[in-house]
């Protein structure tokens, strides 16, 4: 079984005075504001970062969702927050480390099978395998 997904930007200007928009298949996003000043200055907005962060964390809670059930264990709740750190390196920007934050109410389970469990699915979802350094293709038109 194969699953594409699409998400698309487009952006108009310079880095520093440029304004982009972002979108996704779904429409969850649609043609939403990003830009310099949202990603490097604090200014209210989105940007990429925290796009993969939030990806990351609801990738990893469905996850473990699964572990969990194959455990025969169901969550009350799960919360998962990732951390993104972008930071300038030699050559220009990188992002330098995801942190994942988890607290779950998992009725039946103490604190050390669901540490393993965590792991588990911290290790299997697919944006974890995703972002520890696949091949990436490009194609590139001029238009």
């Amino acid at each position: 079984m194969q699953i594409n997904r699409t998400g698309s930007a487009q952006w108009s200007g310079g880095l520093k005075d440029g304004k982009g928009q972002i979108s996704t298949q779904s429409g969850a996003l649609k043609s939403y504001p990003y830009g310099f000043a949202s990603r490097f200055e604090g200014v209210p907005g989105t940007n990429p970062e925290e796009l993969i962060g939030a990806a990351h964390a609801g990738c990893f809670t469905m996850a473990l969702s699964l572990i969990l059930d194959e455990a025969g264990l169901k969550a009350t709740s799960m919360e998962t927050t990732a951390k993104v750190t972008l930071e300038s390196v030699e050559g220009g920007f990188a992002i330098t480390a995801i942190h994942l934050s988890l607290t779950g109410s998992i009725p039946g389970t103490d604190a050390a099978t669901f540490t393993e469990l965590a792991n588990k699915a911290k290790a299997g979802c697919p944006v974890s395998k995703a972002l520890s350094a696949v091949p990436i293709s490009l194609d590139v038109k001029l238009a």
